[in-house]
């Protein structure tokens, strides 16, 4: 049985040390842009949880949201004050795997280079 800790409060680096890491990087620009969602939101208890979960055409779908919980298993690293945080199903996942920030004419949003994937589907929503 998990034990879900549903603290309100952040975590202190003594507490984040505690926790086990992962292998996922966050890009300055991607952290950037993290913090400024945050401080448009007004939470400082928040962090990036990115995790794997099935569905989509190729099997795997990725999802990036923010999130006040620490679950039982959680992996975190600290990107100058942004916590990035995953799940012990979705670590192995994502081992190695790159957050960036892309902000041109033609596309907006963050982006996952994640050498594990071996392909994705045609709409690039989803990979195996």
């Amino acid at each position: 049985m998990s034990a879900t800790t549903n603290s309100s409060a952040p975590t202190t680096a003594e507490e984040t040390a505690e926790l086990p890491t992962h292998e996922v990087a966050l890009t300055d620009v991607a952290a950037g842009k993290v913090r400024s969602l945050l401080e448009q939101e007004g939470r400082t208890d928040l962090r990036l949880r990115v995790a794997v979960q099935p569905g989509g055409c190729s099997g795997l779908i990725y999802q990036l949201y923010f999130d006040e919980r620490m679950l039982d298993g959680d992996a975190v690293r600290d990107f100058d004050g942004v916590e990035v945080v995953v799940d012990k199903m979705s670590v192995p996942y994502l081992s190695g795997a790159s957050i960036d920030f892309e902000d041109t004419i033609s596309k907006q949003g963050f982006t996952i280079d994640n050498p594990n994937a071996g392909g994705s589907c045609a709409c690039g929503d989803s990979f195996h």
